[in-house]
């Protein structure tokens, strides 16, 4: 199982997803420190709220092999922009929480994920369940190993480790 790193404000449902991943019973805990439980890695939604601690989540990303911004679908704004791309080093997906809220704005929260530039995104409740399967499906893959070589002819080719190899391009019989 891939191990996930989840990020984003205070409240966003960082924690409960934590515990609806593991099929635990939902009880709040306030999040004071990183934790890296089982195949998790949640972090207090202080580090993305201040820019004296938001540093620690560039850290935290190397130690994942995914990246999940966390936002709840009633946010009325994202603490993530554009730039956030470019210090994270892993695959990015987008999760959004409280999808039954009154408030919801499913659509909103989605566009500015995908404006941060997520790869997939994942509506999730984390009191019914609702769309954890899908993730954990999503999480139960693995990446496929690749050689030294290998990963160096994709970043020639701009390409990331985990990103497929565009049609019609093989790697070279040396290194296959």
């Amino acid at each position: 199982m891939k191990k996930l790193f989840l990020m984003g404000r205070s409240e966003a449902g960082k924690t409960s997803l934590t515990q609806a991943l593991k099929g635990e019973e939902l009880h709040y805990v306030k999040t004071q420190y990183t934790t890296t439980e089982d195949n998790t890695i949640d972090s207090p939604g202080e580090y993305a709220e201040s820019k004296c601690f938001s540093v620690g989540l560039a850290c935290f990303s190397f130690e994942a092999d995914v990246v999940a911004v966390v936002q709840a679908a009633d946010e009325p704004f994202s603490l993530f922009g554009a730039s956030l791309r470019s210090f994270i080093l892993r695959p990015l997906i987008g999760v959004i929480t409280k999808i039954d809220s009154p408030y919801a704005n499913i659509d909103m929260v989605k566009q500015w994920m995908i404006n941060i530039g997520c790869e997939r995104v994942f509506l999730i409740n984390n009191a019914t369940r609702e769309g954890v399967n899908e993730l954990l499906e999503y999480l139960e893959g693995d990446f496929p190993k690749l050689t030294f070589e290998q990963a160096k002819f994709k970043q020639d080719l701009g390409l990331n480790s985990w990103d497929p190899l565009p049609e019609g391009v093989d790697y070279p019989e040396h290194i296959k």
